[in-house]
């Protein structure tokens, strides 16, 4: 549909004519399954009366449509999902009548069954466009209105939006029908309004504060009603709200604030105006590691912080999308650092979500932290981990460079500006120069309007004495993206203790903060020092560059990692020895013995969430085939000794079982995850709970150690939308070419709900199934010229960038996304992650090679 791609310069045009007074919506939920009325009036002024335009509507059954009393005809005026307005007057309104679609897709107003009890949940999720699915809109974000909801649903449900919710009134002469009549929004984009329905669980608080009383609304299914654990759901929510309150100097502007967690959700949360909804994943059913709780954290933090980045003050295009998700990101890790119990968050962020920012930035579908998005398409491929990873980390520089205080300053003054309007990245950098007396527009030019990431690396020379005669650090950047940049870095100086209290500990020596900048500078406040057994770039991680270790470093890392007392200068040590894996600077025979050596004193819980799955994923991709039987062995035994030396009941325990479950392939291995499941445990303290078990039967269906008889009598034990998505994961991990078709069958069918199929995809194909994978690599191509078409966007998206088969990477491989590639008329979203898998396949092979040359 060619009319659903708004371009920028199309908005543009739209919102120099336009000026939106306001929208009534009114919803009937009490149609049918399958659809739902939807009437909308727009009031609107044109600056230039007789003039065209349009408005949005996407796959709807349009009944009428009125402009000024003038009735169109639907069949002349509708099309291509938009709505033709023509000779408009100085002041206008526009009524328009259809019946709307219910999704499975996550996208507009998503309608679940929770096989558990029949209940039926509905509930909206608009960004980037898809308010527009759900009521006539002019879909873009500098047309803010205020939005008037009218919802009638069955009596017994709950009904909620951005407003208050009003008390229920009930349909005369129909009982089990009520109308929800809502007061009007504050002044917002299409895009952070919503609507959620439903037989929803709720719990009310409320938090006190310096600006007044917010009503906490809690809300989740029945069947989840008894892991919804509030009181520590609201513990967040307070003390965020404090620090925002405080921080940011302006009053929280949405009135009451409710949460909501929902089913089949595509992405972690969405920030629509004091409605928030969140996965309900969310909500465990099964034990969980700290670092799940502090990802809940912090993505609760996250939504937040949009009340103020995004919601008060919104960026006039997707241009600036940045400006909503990057602040938002550092926002989150600022908060969660110095408001709650995870103080050592910005170590998380260093382990686990900057490097998600590295690998973005080295794909082929790189861009500028402030990205050039021409049209939605472009939007929707750009909610990437260079907006979300990289802005933050780009962000927590400035705030290094400028000082706290200042950037708060500007913020402050950005907020009071531009409060419920829109505002361009020229807006908040004035404000920010301002505030700091600094001139940001170099530095906006170098870190938010170039892409690519720096290399650092230590150069130096020894004197007899064993202290540095010369040192240097260069700096590189690869030939598509040559930007060299100025960093502020930390550079630490660690030694290993021989004797005393400190005696076999890793300790820093010295710390010297220094800036850099070009391809080399001279730092002459290390000359004369003694050369340290482990040199640390970036130490305090204050830069956004990869970092290399020097030869002896590398080796004292290898040994005695664990040893190293301070938890961000061990992040930031594993992030640089996975970094040289994967660029193949280090075998990855090398980096999984430094996992297995060192992780089970890992005390971060990112870290040891994360670092034993980047290993995982070194065993399967990154290893010369002629290596990766003995290393799947050593890698498998490596964690049945881990989990025997955990604590019983601990992080670290349930860390290990989990992966020596996914890493069994020997005999005795998948003996023992069998025995597991059964009921036998050589790990003492371990609780076998569901999600421990469906994990279980997953690693055997993978390793054809159970079929389809032993995951239905899992699913019987188990038949909650989880179990079945679980099971869905289990049938398409078996190796047989049976499995496969029905799994790849089921994942293309437009009617499979969007959560099902991003289970399976992310089960399908597999390490060590080769005959059965491999006739998939001809599918996929096939598939992925018509996808986004088929499955829509967000289903489309997992299919493309999960499902390319890089489980069997070679170079035929290559060749064949290369000549894809080179013939394809694809959408440019399929493009973009068929190029992205193509990248991963070559990394992997490169990584590969250096492995085969090592040697034995």
């Amino acid at each position: 549909m060619p009319g659903t791609n708004l371009t920028r310069d199309e908005a543009a045009a739209r919102a120099a004519l336009l000026d939106v007074t306001s929208y009534a919506i009114e919803l009937d939920l009490t149609t049918g399954e399958e659809k739902f009325g939807s009437t909308t009036t727009i009031t609107f002024t044109a600056a230039t009366p007789g003039a065209s335009t349009f408005a949005d509507l996407v796959d709807a059954d349009v009944h009428t449509i009125t402009l000024n009393g003038r009735t169109l005809d639907p069949a002349t005026v509708y099309a291509d999902s938009r709505i033709q307005l023509d000779d408009l007057a100085s002041e206008n309104t526009l009524v328009v009548s259809a019946d709307c679609r219910y999704s499975h897709t996550g996208e507009g107003l998503h309608r679940f069954v929770d096989p558990a009890d029949d209940r039926v949940y509905l509930y909206s999720q608009f960004e980037v466009p898809d308010a527009r699915r759900v009521y006539t809109t002019f879909e873009q974000p500098d047309l803010k209105s205020v939005f008037t909801f009218t919802v009638t649903a069955p009596s017994h449900w709950k009904v909620i939006s951005n407003s208050p919710t009003p008390a229920p009134v009930a349909v005369e002469g129909d009982d089990s029908k009520a109308v929800w009549a809502f007061e009007p929004t504050k002044k917002m984009s299409t895009y952070i309004t919503a609507i959620v329905a439903g037989e929803y669980f709720e719990v009310q608080d409320v938090y006190e504060g310096k600006h007044g009383t917010i009503p906490l609304g809690h809300f989740c299914r029945q069947s989840l009603a008894e892991f919804m654990d509030v009181d520590r759901l609201v513990d967040d929510t307070r003390k965020s709200f404090a620090f925002f309150e405080e921080q940011f100097d302006f009053p929280y502007p949405f009135g009451k604030y409710d949460q909501l967690y929902v089913p089949e959700y595509n992405m972690g949360a969405m920030e629509n105006a004091g409605c928030v909804t969140f996965r309900d994943e969310y909500l465990p059913r099964s034990r969980q590691p700290r670092s799940f709780y502090e990802q809940r954290t912090s993505t609760i933090i996250h939504e937040m912080a949009h009340m103020w980045f995004g919601n008060l003050v919104t960026m006039q295009w997707w241009d600036d999308l940045w400006l909503n998700e990057s602040f938002a990101e550092w926002g989150s890790y600022w908060c969660e650092a110095n408001a709650t119990e995870f103080t050592e968050a910005w170590t998380g962020f260093a382990n686990a979500r900057k490097l998600t920012g590295y690998r973005a930035d080295q794909l082929p579908s790189t861009h500028p932290v402030a990205a050039d998005n021409v049209d939605l398409h472009a939007v929707e491929v750009n909610f990437d981990m260079i907006t979300y990873a990289k802005g933050a980390s780009v962000l927590k520089q400035l705030v290094a460079w400028v000082g706290l205080e200042p950037f708060l300053a500007g913020l402050r003054q950005y907020f009071k500006d531009h409060a419920f309007s829109n505002a361009t990245f020229d807006d908040l950098l004035s404000a920010l120069e301002t505030a700091s007396g600094r001139e940001l527009k170099g530095w906006a030019a170098e870190w938010l309007q170039t892409a690519g990431v720096n290399t650092l690396r230590p150069e130096f020379t020894l004197a007899e004495d064993g202290t540095y005669a010369s040192f240097s650090v260069t700096q590189t950047a690869i030939e598509s993206q040559p930007t060299l940049r100025r960093h502020r870095l930390g550079i630490g100086l660690y030694d290993l203790v021989t004797e005393g209290e400190k005696a076999g500990k890793l300790v820093r020596r010295e710390y010297v903060e220094v800036d850099v900048e070009g391809a080399s500078t001279e730092l002459a406040e290390l000359v004369g020092k003694v050369q340290p057994d482990l040199l640390l770039l970036n130490d305090s991680d204050h830069a956004y560059a990869k970092i290399r270790l020097d030869e002896r470093s590398q080796a004292t890392a290898l040994e005695h990692l664990a040893d190293m007392e301070d938890s961000l200068a061990r992040a930031l040590v594993w992030g640089a020895v996975w970094d040289m894996t994967r660029d193949a600077e280090m075998t990855s025979r090398d980096y999984v013995r430094l996992v297995l050596a060192n992780i089970g004193s890992e005390t971060d819980a990112w870290g040891l969430s994360r670092v034993p799955a980047y290993a995982a994923m070194a065993v399967i991709q990154y290893t010369a085939p002629e290596h990766r039987a003995a290393l799947k062995a050593e890698w498998e035994q490596g964690l049945r000794a881990l989990a025997l030396a955990a604590e019983p009941g601990s992080d670290h325990q349930l860390t290990f079982v989990r992966q020596y479950a996914a890493a069994a392939h020997s005999d005795a291995a998948l003996a023992e995850v069998a025995a597991l499941l059964e009921g036998t445990s050589p790990f003492e303290g371990l609780a076998v709970d569901q999600d421990l078990r469906w994990s279980l039967v997953i690693a055997l269906a993978a390793a054809g150690r159970a079929g389809d008889a032993e995951i239905d009598a899992e699913l019987a034990r188990d038949t909650t939308i989880s179990g079945k998505e679980s099971a869905a994961a289990a049938r398409v991990a078996q190796p047989t070419a049976e499995a496969k078709a029905s799994g790849w069958a089921a994942i293309m069918d437009p009617k499979t709900p969007n959560a099902t199929s991003r289970e399976m995809v992310l089960s399908i194909f597999r390490g060590g199934q080769d005959d059965v994978v491999l006739p998939y690599v001809d599918t996929y191509f096939e598939a992925a010229s018509t996808l986004v078409e088929v499955l829509g966007f967000h289903k489309a998206s997992i299919v493309l960038e999960y499902g390319f088969p890089k489980a069997v990477a070679s170079a035929e491989l290559l060749e064949k996304a290369d000549a894809w590639l080179a013939t394809t008329d694809a959408p440019v979203q399929a493009q973009r992650y068929v190029r992205e898998g193509r990248a991963d396949v070559a990394r992997a092979l490169a990584a590969q090679a250096f492995d085969a040359a090592a040697g034995a």
